[in-house]
């Protein structure tokens, strides 16, 4: 959850940014994950070719109907008849499901984790959990290159959660960095964001949408989320614009001279983790601490990061001519 509260503040002053009138246009993204420590190696070992070079995808929009095409999979949103279609662009065939069908899916998986919340709720009321505060720091470093035939400039957005009154060094925290290529705005690209939220805003309703949500539990988790998100607005004026490479890297930092708190706090005992619940050993093994510097004392400033992730997107391409048949189910599939 701490994960994804982040990730969603990371994102929300880039895609606040992205909203556009409607027209057509076809794009295509690659999108890379690369994973840390075990899991990592597991992913590296079975994932396939999506896992090792990355995954192309292909958005096509006109209208109220979008088709997002991988080598293997597809899917089709249409607004208009309120349906989700998913191929399968190797056996030829599709599933489809009213928007009515999602919802009731999406009620009963909240439904479900209700008793889980509670019980997260319970324990962060008990006086062990510290407060948390989050920094944020956009800067344009004033590097410039071409992507995709435009002009794109980079711009460094880190967000640091750490406990309240301390350093992330000091007292262990996630850090979140987005290398960021921005291009001056483009309506084309501007559409797939614009869709999907009038696609979350018909399926859900404006108040149920999964990001109004995320972001209500996310302040609670985090009371500082308020003032950063603040200062995002106030600083979000240097993310004006599209952008066409995104690198985000994922770390945790845990205290200095201590190993896992989770790990503590599984065997009984207590603390708080800057990484989630049973992800320590997964991501990515505790790096060793540094040595302290000359004159301060033993362990002050030793730092114990660990990468959890590395997300890498870029558009490779944009056309403004989008086909009938682009957001069309193909010839000869068959619904199963």
């Amino acid at each position: 959850m701490r994960t994804r509260s982040v990730a969603l503040l990371s994102a929300i002053v880039v895609l606040a940014s992205t909203l556009g009138m409607s027209a057509d246009v076809k794009s295509q993204q690659k999108t890379q994950i690369k994973l840390e420590g075990m899991l990592g190696s597991v992913a590296g070992m079975f994932g396939g070719k999506a896992v090792k070079e990355g995954t192309v995808t292909t958005v096509a929009i006109k209208g109220n109907r979008r088709m997002s095409t991988t080598d293997t999979t597809a899917e089709l949103i249409d607004l208009d008849a309120e349906k989700v279609y998913r191929l399968d662009l190797r056996g030829k065939t599709y599933t489809v499901k009213t928007f009515a069908e999602l919802r009731a899916e999406f009620q009963k998986a909240m439904a479900k984790g209700q008793p889980e919340a509670a019980s997260e709720k319970s324990e962060k009321s008990d006086g062990k959990q510290p407060e948390m505060e989050i920094d944020v720091d956009i800067k344009k470093t004033g590097q410039k290159k071409p992507i995709a035939g435009f002009s794109c400039e980079q711009v460094i957005m880190t967000l640091t959660v750490h406990e309240k009154g301390k350093t992330v060094d000091d007292a262990g925290g996630m850090i979140m960095t987005s290398d960021i290529w921005m291009a001056p705005k483009n309506a084309a690209l501007q559409e797939n964001v614009a869709f999907e939220m009038k696609y979350l805003e018909k399926l859900y309703g404006k108040m149920a949408a999964p990001t109004a949500r995320d972001m209500t539990q996310a302040m609670a988790m985090y009371p500082g989320m308020k003032t950063a998100m603040e200062r995002m607005q106030k600083e979000g004026h240097q993310l004006d614009g599209t952008p066409m490479l995104t690198a985000m890297t994922m770390a945790g930092a845990a205290a200095p001279g201590g190993s896992n708190s989770e790990a503590k706090k599984d065997s009984g005992g207590g603390g708080t983790s800057p990484i989630p619940a049973g992800l320590g050993g997964l991501f990515g093994k505790k790096k060793k601490p540094e040595p302290a510097a000359e004159g301060t004392a033993a362990g002050a400033g030793a730092k114990t990061r660990a990468t959890i992730m590395t997300t890498v997107t870029e558009v490779l391409s944009i056309d403004s001519t989008v086909a009938a048949g682009d957001v069309e189910i193909p010839a000869g599939f068959k619904q199963k």
